[in-house]
């Protein structure tokens, strides 16, 4: 372990709070990233693994107050473009989008149906479930460009359900699954946080640490989520299998039944990996989000602790090393968003330019594309997140 990482008591941190340096669970994996604030959920999972110190070279910075009026947990409003991101893929593929905030508000009114107890359709879930499938297949850039866009803002649980879903049905086609088990893993993903909606919503939004009970009762939640997948929905056990091991972890240190390996539901293994990944690029309440590249990097990091190796390989070459929808700056001081990746050559995919080398902006009837697999003399040099590129756009 590096000499310039200071322990930090894990009975000290705040959900909220963020360093200036990545914080560490040992020297090499990695709890949150730079300047990402820890979550509920990152302490609850210290507490799971009996954990009770932590790393970092960084400096703390406090948990940030509450926006007026902001939720963490649902939120009353519609999902709205942020305008601040309009120049992305929104503008060029609207309908696309429009579907895309429906699927959103659809299972927004299926988790409030599962919060207050009503009786649930499952034909909804399988429509959705059938009809988001069909929509990737045709135009799986675009969807890609949503989950790391971060243009929707309200329904946040329903947001990421979908995100995940997404996610969780790319690689589950390029690991090329039956039909049938595909849409049994969309159906898993849309719904593997469902028990969350049973739970108490004042212990799921506190931003303290967790009573031993609170923390048990936080981990309950994959069982109240295999219980409304098979008995309220009736879905296969296939399905409530891979809910309810979707907090499992390859190396056995998992929860709710500490299951290694190949012992794990191949769907949960997917959809843990989507989880975390859609958790790192999609901004919380009381945390940044960071661009894909350095999402998957924090993935690579795991050394076979969380993530079936061969799934989390699988992942990386349908997502890119670069994922589409990720802006990038190129060596001529162009800023570019990804277009279309190549598993054969992932530091040379297809890119649109978003402005060009003169900081000129370029609007969609000006849009050029450039394949730097042909164009040799370009290169990409960093990832940009949305932040610095709204402060260029700013600028200009």
């Amino acid at each position: 372990m590096s000499s310039e990482l200071k322990p930090i008591a894990v009975k000290e941190l705040k959900a909220g709070q963020s360093f200036s340096e990545a914080v560490y669970i040992d020297g090499e994996n990695i709890l949150v990233p730079i300047n990402a604030s820890i979550l509920q959920k990152d302490l609850a999972k210290l507490a799971a693994l009996g954990i009770d110190t932590v790393y970092t070279a960084g400096e703390l910075r406090e948990a940030p107050a509450p926006a007026a009026g902001a939720a963490s947990y649902q939120s009353d409003d519609a999902p709205k473009l942020n305008p601040a991101h309009s120049f992305t893929t929104i503008q060029q593929n609207k309908s696309a989008y429009r579907a895309y905030t429906t699927f959103v508000q659809r299972m927004n009114t299926l988790f409030s149906r599962i919060s207050d107890g009503l009786t649930i359709d499952s034909r909804a879930v399988n429509t959705i479930s059938t009809q988001l499938l069909q929509a990737l297949r045709a135009q799986r850039e675009q969807y890609i460009g949503f989950v790391l866009g971060g243009e929707v803002r309200g329904y946040p649980m329903a947001k990421s359900a979908v995100n995940i879903a997404i996610l969780s049905a790319l690689t589950a086609q390029e690991i090329r699954l039956p039909s049938h088990k595909l849409l049994y893993v969309i159906v898993g993903a849309l719904l593997h946080d469902a028990g969350m909606f049973r739970l108490p919503r004042k212990l799921v939004e506190k931003k303290g640490s967790l009573t031993d009970e609170e923390q048990r009762l936080i981990q309950s939640h994959p069982l109240l989520s295999r219980e409304i997948v098979t008995q309220e929905l009736s879905c296969p056990d296939e399905i409530g299998d891979m809910v309810l091991q979707h907090h499992e972890r390859w190396d056995g240190n998992g929860y709710p039944k500490r299951l290694p390996g190949d012992g794990i539901s191949i769907g949960a293994r997917i959809i843990s990996i989507a989880d975390s990944f859609e958790a790192m690029v999609s901004p919380r309440p009381y945390r940044k989000s960071i661009v894909g590249y350095q999402a998957n990097k924090n993935l690579l990091a795991d050394n076979s602790r969380r993530f079936d190796p061969d799934i989390l390989k699988v992942f990386i070459l349908t997502m890119g090393v670069y994922p589409i929808g990720s802006i990038v700056g190129l060596n001529n001081g162009a800023v570019a968003r990804i277009s279309e990746v190549r598993s054969s050559t992932p530091l040379r995919p297809k890119v649109q330019v978003l402005m060009d080398e003169f900081k000129r902006m370029r609007h969609n009837e000006e849009a050029t594309f450039i394949d730097l697999l042909t164009e040799k003399n370009l290169y990409i040099v960093k990832a940009i997140d949305r932040a610095e590129l709204s402060e260029m756009y700013a600028y200009v």
